[in-house]
């Protein structure tokens, strides 16, 4: 934790403080420089697992390792289950007055079987922009802009890294806090939505409800993106707004995709290779260049390219993924 440039203040603050006050300090700064790592989610993410077994009693026994933001959704989740679960139970029914009280772990458990029979009874559904992050992450709006150490934080949870509250903040809803230099608030604005109700059916209805990233089929679970964020000065317009599934939205953010517009309105995502995907709409082709100086290059090459040439074939429609591959493999053992 200390450096050079740290270590004779650290010392101060030891010599000066109690251990409390230390102990908050180096937390504090810590969290504030990690939110400088980017690197922090990624390893999240490759080490997120979930696990479960049946002990000697019969009971199932769950072990989870979640990031951050799962994490935060899972408490979120799980309190407002608790909400709905009595904290007293009746002991029998002869004695229907005489309750005793749920402890806490118990009723967690309770609202965990809420979730699961909520889940079966409804199939997944999908919160919409603002609605569906119901975590609070507190970061300081130059640590938001510039990815600088800053504060960066799930509300009494641990740190994230800024890129990672800049893809929250993607679609989501906004409180911004003015506050003086001890953190005492001195404007709370109102709460607003990063992406409009109304943009947002736009940006659903232009996309058709599907992630803009060529060949994903995820219709559900999608982010408004943009592509050049607000903190940045990005304008909150359909131009600059596309829709991501979570995956891909996490790997633009993570720096594995670049997002560009095209001038038709095409978007390109390049990767850190230089390899790029075009994600084209209906009605619109992709000029590079001299139009008309590519044309005739394609027409010396005997190449007639239109707007379906590289268009995908498929619909949206099921397939049978085991088929497909049986099929593959009896063309490469009778090749």
């Amino acid at each position: 934790m200390a450096c050079a440039n740290t270590e004779d203040t650290l010392l101060m603050y030891a010599l000066h403080g109690t251990a409390v006050h230390v102990e908050r300090i180096v937390r504090d700064f810590r969290r504030c420089k990690e939110a400088e790592e980017l690197g922090r989610e990624a390893h999240q993410q490759i080490n997120r697992k979930l696990t479960w077994f049946h002990d000697e009693g019969g009971m199932l026994v769950i072990k989870a390792r979640l990031p951050a933001e799962a994490g935060q959704m899972f408490i979120k989740a799980i309190e407002a289950a608790c909400d709905e679960i009595p904290m007293k139970d009746d002991v029998s029914a002869e004695t229907p007055n005489v309750k005793r009280r749920v402890h806490p772990s118990a009723q967690r458990v309770d609202a965990l079987a809420m979730m699961a029979e909520t889940f079966l009874a409804q199939g997944p559904v999908a919160l919409k922009g603002g609605d569906r992050h119901q975590i609070v992450v507190h970061v300081d709006a130059e640590t938001l802009r510039d990815s600088t150490a800053g504060r960066c934080n799930f509300e009494h949870g641990p740190s994230v890294a800024a890129e990672t509250a800049r893809r929250l903040s993607c679609d989501c809803s906004i409180v911004p806090i003015v506050e003086n230099a001890h953190g005492e608030p001195l404007n709370v604005g109102r709460k607003t939505r990063s992406i409009p109700p109304a943009l947002h059916r736009a940006m659903k209805s232009r996309d058709r409800g599907c992630c803009r990233f060529p060949g994903c089929p995820n219709t559900r679970y999608l982010d408004g993106h943009h592509i050049q964020h607000w903190a940045h000065g990005g304008e909150t317009k359909l131009s600059n707004l596309v829709s991501l599934c979570r995956f891909h939205h996490r790997q633009v953010h993570e720096g594995n995709v670049v997002v560009l517009t095209l001038d038709d309105g095409a978007i390109r995502f390049v990767t850190p290779t230089g390899k790029s995907f075009d994600s084209t709409l209906q009605n619109h082709t992709q000029p590079l260049g001299d139009r008309q100086q590519l044309v005739a290059t394609h027409e010396a090459l005997g190449l007639h390219i239109d707007r379906r040439t590289a268009a995908t074939r498929w619909d949206g429609e099921t397939y049978d993924h085991a088929w497909a591959i049986q099929s593959l493999l009896h063309r490469l053992r009778t090749g």
